[in-house]
This record gives C-alpha cells, structure tokens and sequence, in this order.
C-alpha cells in the first residue's frame, strides 16, 4: 500500500493520504484546508485518483479541507452520521467498510472526545494500520470537557475498540505535539499516561476531570465551517443566494415578537464594544445545534451576529432540524449599531 503521513504545522494535524499503487484509487483522511494545493500536488505527482475524503470527527481546531478536495477531484466525502453533517456524501456508521483498490477500511465508532469521533482500521501486507483522530495520541488523548465529549465514553471507546486490535496495529494519531508520529497498541496499552491498562475508568475520568484547558483558540470558526464541509462562509454579509434564510433589517427589529432572539457570536464579541441586543440569549455557533437540539421547533427565531454572516449561517443550521420559523438579522450588531447609535 502507498502511504504518506502528511503535516500541518499550524495545527498540528497530521493528514494521512492512503492508496493501491494497482488501482491507483486512493483515500485522504483529515486534510487541512489550507494544505489543500499541497495534497492535490501530491496526489497528482503520484498519478493517483482520490475516491473518498474523510474526517474522523467535526474539528474545533481547524476547518477540514474535504470539501475543497471534492470540488477539485470528484472524491466523495464522509464523516459520522451522528455529527449531522448534512453535506457529506457518506454518514459514517460503526461496521462500514470503505474500498480502495483492493484495500478494505474499516469504520470504527470511538465517540468520547466528540459524539462522532471515528477511527479508521485497514490492513496492508499483514500490517494493521488504526488512524484514531482525537480519541487516541501517542502517550495521550483528545480532551472530553466540550462538543459532547464524555471521559467514561472514551476510556470504553479506547479501551473497546482500539485496544482491542492487534498488540502490534500501528496507531496514527490525528495530531501530535511532541514530535512523535506513529505509536502501537502494545506500546499505548503499556506506557500512555492517561489511557494505560493499569488506569481503570475512574482514574481516567479524574484525569480528564482535572486538565483545565483553554478551549482551542479555532473553535468559533473551525466548527461552524465543518459542519459546511469547510465551505462555509466567514463571518460578512450573508450570501443573496441563500433564499431559505428569511432576512429581517435593522430598522425593522421591533417586527419581531413572541420570539427566541439569539446571539451567536463569542463571549467575548457579546459582552463587547459592539454590545448585544436586550433580549439577546447568548449561544456561540460552535454551540448552536447541541443548545437548539432542546428547543420548540415552531418557536420563531431570531439569530444574530456582527455582521449577518455566522447569524446566516445558523439559520440554515436549524432549518436543517427541523425548525420552522427562522430569521437572520441583516448586517448583525453592526447594522444595529449604525442605525441605533447604542453600543451596550
């Protein structure tokens, strides 16, 4: 099998480029968007045919390049079914097998550090490869204190499904930040600090329970963006062509009653020199679809951001679950403060 480990310094993503030198069909999984130019050059380079783009989850920390890929190549794209990720061509389920040349990739569910967190399993020349994404690192582990992540759920999706492979599968994490880049089953089981044999469950979750990280400093942008494939647009004025999004003007906000009136901005930008409207209920886009997954579907909503592009972008989110009522304030907060004059 042709492999190639691939390195995204910036984030340090490593994205991993797999093909059949016979057939030459070949699969990327977790590509960067920014590294795009360099992974078609490579691929052209090796006269390869891309056949599927694949991300192990729904990032945080920086936007997938799959859906620039399948523009330029044709590939199908795919992720777990449960991140909802509406523009895929492939919802991802525990079990599936995916084929390139004569090369089987096993789909393996691993949630914990996400709901959708997958792991990838094939085997080349007796040799099994497990690409693990956020779920397993070399002497670590993604972190379970946000986007659904769960300690006790990963210490079984590890321990069940990772564990579980042969002693000597080669682990390739999704990232890395010590300069390692390839661990084993034997090796993980005996010296991960987090996730060794000798840890049991509740160990693990205390850990986990006491690492106090920063969120990742992507995540605003990062999320939203996956959830489009990584085309979604950056936060500006909302696209014309969107039609499905209703549009509501600054000038005529007080049209809008009986409502749910969201903000998706950051903390920060909410608490900012911009302001926030009164009624405002605060819930950043990376949040969005997890907070609304509670709320009346025929409510009418109202979301709102700087400059109408997140806020665009959120109502076609929940469109897509199913709500009925929907509308974005045009321009955002800036259009607001221009007309108003108020800043708090």
């Amino acid at each position: 099998m042709l492999f190639k480990q691939l390195f995204d310094q910036d984030t340090w993503t490593y994205t991993y480029l797999l093909a059949d030198p016979g057939s030459r069909e070949a699969i990327i999984i977790d590509p960067v968007v920014e590294r795009v130019d360099r992974d078609l050059k490579l691929i052209a380079e090796l006269g390869l045919d891309l056949v599927y783009t694949l991300d192990t989850h729904v990032h945080a920390d920086h936007i997938t390049g799959s859906g620039k890929l399948r523009e330029k190549t044709g590939a199908l794209s795919g992720v777990a079914a449960v991140a909802k990720v509406t523009c895929v061509d492939h919802n991802l389920e525990h079990g599936d097998v995916l084929r390139f040349g004569r090369y089987a990739l096993e789909v393996r569910s691993t949630p914990g550090h996400t709901d959708g967190c997958l792991t990838f399993v094939v085997e080349a020349n007796g040799q099994t490869l497990a690409f693990t994404g956020d779920a397993l690192f070399i002497r670590g582990c993604g972190r379970t204190d946000f986007q659904q992540g769960d300690a006790a759920t990963l210490y079984r999706s590890v321990h069940g499904q990772i564990f579980s492979l042969p002693d000597d599968t080669l682990i390739y994490p999704g990232h890395d930040y010590r300069g390692h880049t390839v661990s084993t089953v034997t090796e993980e089981k005996a010296h991960n600090p987090r996730l060794n044999t000798d840890i049991a469950e509740a160990g693990f979750v205390a850990i986990m329970d006491g690492l106090n990280l920063s969120h990742p400093k992507r995540i605003h942008e990062a999320l939203p963006a996956n959830l489009g494939c990584g085309l979604a647009p950056k936060d500006g004025p909302a696209k014309a062509a969107d039609s499905a999004v209703k549009q509501l003007s600054a000038d005529r906000l007080d049209d809008f009653s009986g409502g749910l009136v969201v903000d998706v901005r950051s903390r920060e930008e909410f608490q900012g020199e911009l302001g926030h409207l009164p009624d405002a209920v605060l819930t950043p886009l990376a949040e969005l679809q997890q907070q609304a997954a509670a709320w009346q579907r025929d409510v009418p909503v109202l979301l709102v951001c700087r400059s109408g592009g997140r806020s665009s972008q959120g109502c076609s989110m929940l469109s897509q679950m199913g709500f009925t009522d929907v509308t974005n304030l045009s321009g955002g907060m800036m259009a607001w403060r221009e007309l108003s004059g108020v800043t708090r």
